[in-house]
C-alpha cells in the first residue's frame, strides 16, 4: 500500500495526459456516489490539469444503488425498520417495467441507529415500496440489499404483500427476526399474487450465507445493535426460516440485508413452483456492467474508488473490490479514498485517508489531489 503522505509533492512532472476513471461508492450520510465522484475528480484536475477524467459513480446494492439507474424517481410514505412513518424513494423505468428499490431506503440503519431494533425491526416498509411498484406496472423488481437495520429474513416484506407468519398455535408472530425461531406456518389467504410473482433480481453487497459463523446474524447483527444473546436468537430464527422455506442456508449472498432473500425465495417458489424467478447477483458487478464503468476502465492509467470504511467486509462484494479487479485487468494504477482503513488494501494501492476538513466536499477534493500527486510520483519513479 502506498501512502501519499510519504511522497514528495511534485505537481510539475512531465507526463502524458492520463485517462483517470473515478468510480466511488457513496459515503454514507455525507456524500452520494455522484457527489463523491465529482469531488474526487475535481481534486485530480487540480493537479493533473489536462487529465481525461471519467466519472462513473458506483454502488453495490446498498444506499444509492437505485438512483444510479434510469427512470422516474418515485417518493411515497412508508415506515422505517421500527414501524415509524417516513418517506422513501425508488426508481421506476416504465419502458422495461422494472423498479429499482434499495432496501435501505425505507429499512436502513441510519433511521434507527440511535435506538436500534435488531430483534423487532422488520422490512415491512420496503414491502410497501414493492407493492407500489407493481401497481405502476413493474414486472421485475431489482432489490438492492445492503445497509439495513434488520435481520428478519424478509418476513416484513412478506407481511406487506399479504403473507402472515404464524407460530405453531396459529397466532401471528411479532415483527422482526427475534420471533422467527417459533415460525410454524404462513397464512397466504390474502397474498398479493401479482407483486409476489414478479421477476426478482437481488443485488448483494456480500457473499455471506444466511446462518452460521459468517452468516447474517453473526457478522452483521452486532452492527445493527444485537447483543451476543440476540445474535444467537436471530441465527436460530433464520435457520428455522430456511428450513421452512426449503432454502439452502449456505447459499452465498443469502445473508445480505438480514436474509431478505430467504423470504423472497420462499414467496416466489410458492407462487411459481420453483425458485427460477429469483436471481441473487453481486451488486457491484451488476452496476459496473450497466453504468459503463468496465468500458471506461479499458485504457485507463489510473482508477480511483472510495467508500466510508475500507474493512474486512470490503473484499466480500463491496465496490472497491470490483473496481480493483477492473483496474488490474486494465493494467491501471489503483487508488482508494476512505474515511478509515481497518484492513490493508491490495499491494501497490494508493491509499488516502480523508483528512479533517470543514466539509465532505473539501475532504474528497483534497483526497483526489493527494491521489493525483501519488500517481505522478509513482509513475515517474517507475519510468
Amino acid at each position: 500500500m502506498t501512502h501519499p503522505d510519504n511522497l514528495p509533492f511534485t505537481s510539475d512532472v512531465e507526463a502524458p495526459s492520463p485517462k483517470v476513471v473515478v468510480a466511488p461508492d457513496s459515503f454514507k450520510g455525507t456524500a452520494r456516489a455522484e457527489q463523491a465522484a465529482e469531488w474526487l475528480g475535481e481534486g485530480v484536475r487540480s493537479i493533473i490539469r489536462d487529465a481525461q477524467v471519467v466519472l462513473t459513480p458506483m454502488a453495490d446494492g446498498g444506499e444509492g444503488t437505485s438512483a444510479l439507474f434510469d427512470g422516474e424517481r418515485i417518493c411515497l410514505p412508508t415506515v422505517d425498520a421500527a414501524g415509524r412513518l417516513t418517506e422513501a424513494e425508488y426508481t421506476y423505468h416504465a419502458g422495461s417495467q422494472t423498479a429499482f428499490i434499495d432496501v435501505s431506503a425505507a429499512t436502513g440503519l441510519p433511521a434507527v441507529e440511535k435506538n436500534p431494533v435488531p430483534l423487532t425491526g422488520d422490512t415491512y416498509g420496503t414491502g410497501v415500496l414493492i407493492a407500489d411498484a407493481e401497481t405502476r406496472g413493474a414486472t421485475r423488481i431489482v432489490l438492492g440489499l445492503g445497509g439495513t437495520a434488520t435481520v428478519d429474513g424478509g418476513t416484513g416484506i412478506l407481511v406487506a404483500l399479504g403473507v402472515n407468519p404464524l407460530d405453531e398455535g396459529g397466532y401471528q408472530l411479532r415483527p422482526g427476526g427475534g420471533s422467527l425461531e417459533r415460525l410454524g406456518s404462513f397464512d397466504t389467504a390474502k397474498v398479493n399474487v401479482p407483486a409476489g410473482a414478479v421477476e426478482w433480481v437481488l443485488l448483494t453487497d456480500t457473499t455471506a450465507p444466511a446462518t452460521g459463523p459468517t452468516g447474517a446474524a453473526e457478522v452483521f447483527g452486532p452492527q445493527k445493535g444485537a447483543s451476543e444473546e440476540d445474535v444467537a436468537l436471530l441465527d436460530r430464527g433464520l435457520a428455522r426460516l430456511c428450513e421452512f422455506a426449503d432454502v439452502d442456508p449456505d447459499t452465498p449472498g443469502l445473508g445480505a440485508a438480514g436474509g431478505v432473500g430467504i423470504g423472497i425465495t420462499w414467496l416466489s417458489t410458492m407462487l411459481h413452483g420453483d425458485p427460477s424467478h429469483v436471481h441473487i447477483l453481486p451488486g457491484a458487478q451488476v452496476v459496473a456492467e450497466s453504468n459503463g464503468f468496465l468500458e471506461a476502465a479499458d485504457g485507463a492509467a489510473l482508477v480511483i474508488t472510495g467508500e466510508g470504511a475500507y474493512d474486512g467486509q470490503t473484499a466480500t462484494g463491496k465496490v472497491p473490490a470490483v473496481v480493483a479487479r477492473a483496474a488490474e485487468a486494465a493494467g491501471a494504477a489503483f487508488a482508494v479514498a476512505a474515511g478509515r482503513f481497518d484492513t490493508e488494501p491490495p499491494e501497490g494501492t494508493i491509499a488516502v485517508t480523508l483528512k479533517e476538513a470543514d466539509s465532505t466536499r473539501e475532504q474528497l477534493i483534497r483526497a483526489g489531489a493527494e491521489i493525483a500527486v501519488a500517481y505522478l510520483n509513482t509513475s515517474t519513479t517507475q519510468g
